[in-house]
């Protein structure tokens, strides 16, 4: 009897500890909070449409507009000048860049030059009893003939006869051999074409010139020009001698150019154009990667915006009664930050910075106008 009464005495505490801790844990219970609803803050600006010049961007590198590369149309040996035939070396308007050895061509030259001297004397008595009224001009040819000079042309013939008669004895061809020969002399030595400097040199003086073989670079230094391309459907807008600001993100310079011209062909692939942008200016060198932009039109009653703005890039969210509405847009331009749309109303206050999980109609509390300032 004593053990059931011991059982049923172990139950009834067990039933006691069990509902003393759940009277407890009720006791010890905090109230719960009501959730608390988070406004979020916006920024906002207000529209002023106006004119927006549509500026198109485009990249490229520059190149020397006076640029030649020097080739020798002779052949010899490269003699040393009073400047070294290097990379960085400016020369002047006229000024020998470099010179080949030419003493045989100019052997051969004189040779030539006697030949004809020779061949004009032979004729002189018979000029002088055939036509005694032409000896004078062609003795005084002879005179005035100088070996170290380039040699004069050849008198005036007044008469068919006389012609026949000149042709004849083969002064004619032996003169223009030695026109030829001296022409190709000049060819030996190869000046400055304008005021530059040499950017590439490929030959040592002693070293033996071939004909056609590539010898260097050189370029005018003060005018370049810069090749973007440009989408086809702005190819209109494109006018030749319009003005270009160029500008280098790495040193933040800018210079100012202008369109020089453009191709009238467009790309099947890319379908673009090529505009070549004529730039001057100092601390400007040839193959420097630079950014023109270019101001193709200017849109009327537009606003521009930061693009991140756009909504599926046909609408913006504006702040009306402490909510945000999304109200659609006519994109019109698309730049690398910013689009110009157009559709908005004057005084409209469009969000300037973007809401992160934003929805139409949210409620949201105002901050400010125009941060961007």
């Amino acid at each position: 009897m004593r053990k059931y009464i011991n059982i049923v005495l172990g139950i009834l505490l067990i039933v006691l500890a069990v509902w003393l801790v759940k009277v407890m844990g009720i006791l010890n219970k905090k109230p719960e909070k009501a959730p608390v609803k988070i406004v979020k803050t916006v920024f906002v600006e207000e529209v002023k449409n106006g004119t927006v010049p549509i500026t198109i961007t485009a990249n490229g590198n520059l190149v020397a507009k006076n640029k030649i590369e020097i080739f020798s149309e002779v052949q010899g040996v490269l003699q040393p000048s009073s400047k070294e035939f290097r990379p960085g070396n400016s020369y002047r308007k006229g000024e020998v860049i470099l010179k080949l050895n030419s003493e045989e061509h100019y052997a051969n030259l004189q040779a030539q030059k006697s030949n004809l001297y020779n061949s004009i004397t032979s004729i002189m008595p018979d000029i002088r009893l055939d036509y005694p009224e032409q000896y004078e001009k062609w003795q005084q040819y002879l005179r005035d003939f100088d070996f170290e000079k380039p040699t004069p042309k050849l008198p005036e013939i007044n008469s068919e006869k006389e012609k026949f008669f000149i042709s004849g004895r083969n002064i004619y061809t032996t003169f223009y051999n030695v026109k030829n020969m001296e022409v190709r002399l000049t060819k030996y030595t190869i000046r400055a074409p304008y005021d530059g400097i040499l950017t590439d040199a490929l030959v040592n003086p002693g070293s033996l010139i071939r004909s056609g073989q590539k010898l260097g670079e050189f370029i005018n230094p003060k005018v370049y020009e810069m090749e973007v391309a440009i989408n086809a459907k702005y190819m209109d807008l494109l006018q030749k001698g319009s003005a270009v600001e160029v500008s280098s993100r790495d040193t933040n310079q800018s210079w100012k150019g202008k369109i020089a011209r453009v191709n009238g062909r467009v790309d099947q692939a890319s379908q673009t154009v090529k505009a070549y942008i004529q730039v001057e200016g100092k601390d400007l060198k040839e193959g420097i990667y630079l950014e023109a932009h270019l101001v193709a039109k200017a849109e009327q009653d537009a606003f521009e915006m930061p693009r991140k703005l756009l909504v599926n890039n046909e609408s913006v969210y504006v702040f009306r009664d402490s909510i945000i509405e999304l109200v659609k847009v006519n994109p019109v331009y698309f730049n690398d930050k910013t689009v110009v749309v157009k559709g908005l109303e004057d005084g409209t206050p469009v969000l300037s910075r973007a809401v992160p999980g934003a929805y139409p109609g949210m409620k949201v509390s105002l901050y400010g106008s125009n941060p961007r300032k």
